[in-house]
Order: structure tokens, then sequence, then C-alpha cells
């Protein structure tokens, strides 16, 4: 069966909507102004967390870095508001190719940091192209499958997006960058959902899935062909072994977790996070900022943050109800479960509930390529709103 709150005719979406102009007055009265109050706090709330985590850090607070690339996050989300979603999906596939083309000079010529070639230094900025990708990834999935939406329902359909987004996916996978590549498969996931493919189809790449991460994991590396890099295994193992090597590959497990409960209700301060404040804890301002978070100011302002995540996914799946047509019901649903896997993957991390893989937390983890990619994300998504249907009483 196929799933109704996507189909086109069921839901009344034109598969090609006629694009109407919409004027700067019309898309102010039109913008969704919960999820615009919901970005100004979470992105507020970003700075001030920031500010106290890397206050006591070597080279100062962050926070002076971390406006700037706010103000060109901003600049970015009120360009994306002004392009009609239209013009992503008749251009899906240069959209793709140069995305592709971007990946394959960063493993080429990209500055290699830790042993990964994930960024491009252009002098005044370094930039991780795979960041923007995640957005761009979205949008190229659902310009092909909108393309197909007569045959969504057959098998060849979903198999051929797969085949789409396999490449960037193993692009990403190689520099090495799993995290992300983990998230660009949720992403495609997302968006074969709400495209509408067969619950069947669903359950059998599923199995797909869970069959070739056992055959990474265990299988291969049985054969004595390795696909993980080292660290990336002892991640594993510590996630599954925590009690193992606690002064080795599960240190910054155990110190994020000893950090998180630390906090308590109310927090201890900046002055008085040692975790934080000591250094006890790695990457406190970038993989294990909300450990940092939940030290400085506690279970109820972790909580603060995480309803504020919460608003803007909720604002998402409703932008999903009201797209105008299939593609952009696609795009806000890719978008909504991107973010929302995100700050899951990311603050399960810090408690043990989910292995370490380097995904930064929204709006809080410094550095400009993801801060930046989030106020695209929800520029691309307000972009969708402003231009819904009106629906006639009567």
């Amino acid at each position: 069966m196929g799933i109704e709150v996507v189909d086109p005719r069921a839901r009344g979406l034109r598969p090609r909507p006629e694009t109407q102009a919409v004027g700067v007055a019309g898309m102010v009265r039109r913008l969704d102004w919960l999820l615009m109050g919901a970005l100004v706090s979470v992105t507020a709330y970003g700075l001030w967390a920031i500010d106290g985590i890397t206050r006591h850090d070597a080279g100062g607070s962050s926070l002076g870095h971390q406006v700037l690339f706010t103000v060109a996050g901003a600049i970015v989300f009120v360009v994306a508001l002004f392009v009609d979603p239209e013009r992503y999906r008749r251009m899906w596939r240069p959209i793709y190719f140069g995305t592709l083309g971007i990946m394959v000079l960063v493993l080429a010529a990209g500055a290699a940091t830790r042993g990964s070639k994930r960024w491009i230094d252009v002098g005044f900025f370094k930039f991780q192209p795979s960041e923007f990708g995640k957005v761009l990834f979205v949008l190229v999935l659902a310009g092909f499958l909108a393309e197909r939406r007569h045959a969504v329902q057959s098998a060849r359909t979903p198999l051929t997006a797969i085949g789409i987004g396999l490449l960037p996916i193993l692009l990403v996978f190689v520099q090495p960058d799993i995290g992300t590549a983990l998230v660009y498969t949720a992403a495609m996931a997302a968006v074969l959902f709400v495209a509408g493919i067969r619950w069947s189809h669903l359950a059998v790449l599923a199995a797909l899935a869970t069959g070739i991460a056992l055959a990474v994991l265990w299988l291969l590396p049985a054969a004595g062909l390795n696909v993980l890099k080292p660290y990336q295994a002892e991640r594993l193992t510590g996630f599954t072994h925590p009690d193992n090597d606690p002064r080795g590959a599960t240190y910054n497990l155990r110190q994020s977790i000893i950090t998180v409960g630390a906090g308590g209700l109310r927090g201890r301060g900046v002055g008085g996070a040692t975790q934080t404040g000591l250094d006890y804890i790695p990457e406190h301002a970038t993989d294990f900022a909300f450990a940092s978070l939940a030290e400085e100011r506690g279970f109820f302002g972790a909580s603060i943050l995480l309803l504020l995540y919460l608003l803007i996914v909720w604002r998402a799946l409703k932008i999903v109800a009201g797209a105008r047509d299939l593609y952009c019901a696609i795009v806000a649903g890719g978008i909504a479960f991107m973010f929302l896997f995100q700050v899951f993957v990311n603050t399960a991390m810090t408690m043990g509930a989910a292995p370490i893989t380097g995904i930064p937390l929204p709006f809080v983890s410094v550095g400009g390529s993801s801060l930046i990619t989030n106020f695209l994300a929800l520029g691309v998504l307000q972009a969708i709103h402003v231009r819904r249907s009106v629906r006639r009483r009567g």
C-alpha cells in the first residue's frame, strides 16, 4: 500500500505548481513565526551556552567567531527564503553533480586534519562541504522522486534513488566521516518514506542496510578486510564495552557521562564546571558541547535546549503537512528528520546511549559550516512555508 499522507491526489498537492510571486511584505506576513521564534531563541541560547563552555579555554571564548558565523548564517537564511523551491526541483541534476564535484575536490586537495580530509581552506574561511551537502542531498533526492512521482510505487524508483544517494554517501564515508555519512543515510530514508514508497520496499531496504552494517562491523573484519579506520572501530567497541580501556579508547565516553551527571538539576555554573573548565572532557566545544552545557546549566538548562529543538521539528512537520506540492513535502520531511537525527545522535552519544560519531550539536557546537548549514535548512523550510497553497473555504 502507498502512504496516503503524501499522495498528491489525496492531499490535493499539485505535482507541478504554478509559481506565484510573493512580495517581501507577503513573505513577512506568511512566515512561520513560531519557527522564527524558535530559530532566534536557539541561536541566542547556543551563543550564550558556547560563551560559558569556552570561557576558560586557552584561546579565550569562541563567542566572537560564533557571532560572525551567525551573521553569515542569517544572510544565507534570507537568501534561501527568497529562492522559490521550484528552482531546486528543476535544477536537481546540476546540484547533484556540482555536489559530487566538490566532494571529489575535498578528497583530492582538501585540508587534512587528524587524518581526515573534510575541509576546503579558502584563506579567510575553512569550510566543510559535506555539511552544506546535507541540505543539497535532500534537494537532489526530492527532485528525483518528485520527477518519478507516478512510478514511486515500483521497486525501480527507490532503487534508483538509493543509487543516486550512495555516491555522495560513499564520498563522505571515505573522508573518513562516518557520522556525516549516517546523517545522509538517515535523510535518504526520510525522503523515501515521505515520497510514499511501499512498506514492503522499505522493509527490504531496512534489511539490506542492516546486512551492510553487519558486514562492515563483523563479517568483513573477521575475513581480514577492515573497512573502518582503527579509531572508528575503537569507538564502536568502546560503546559496546564501555568499561574496557578507561584511559584509552573509552576515556572520552566515560568523561562525557561523568560531565552530564555532574550538572545535576541546576548545574554547576561556568566557574564550578570543573570537567569543562579544567579540560577533563575533550572536544567540549564541538562533539561534547551538550555534556558541557549539562554540567554548567544542569538538567533544566539542557531541557530548555531540547524543547527548542522539539519546537523546530514540530513546525517543520507542520510545513510538511501544508506543503503546496509533493517536492516541497519531501524536502521539508527530509530536513525535519535530518535535524532530529543529528540532535538525537549527538545528545545520546554524550550519555553513552549511542557510539561517538562526531556529529555536531545544531546551533551550539563551535564551527561555521554546521551553523550556516542549519540556517540554510531552516531558510528552505520557511521558503516552502511562505509559498504554501492558500486553501479557500466553502
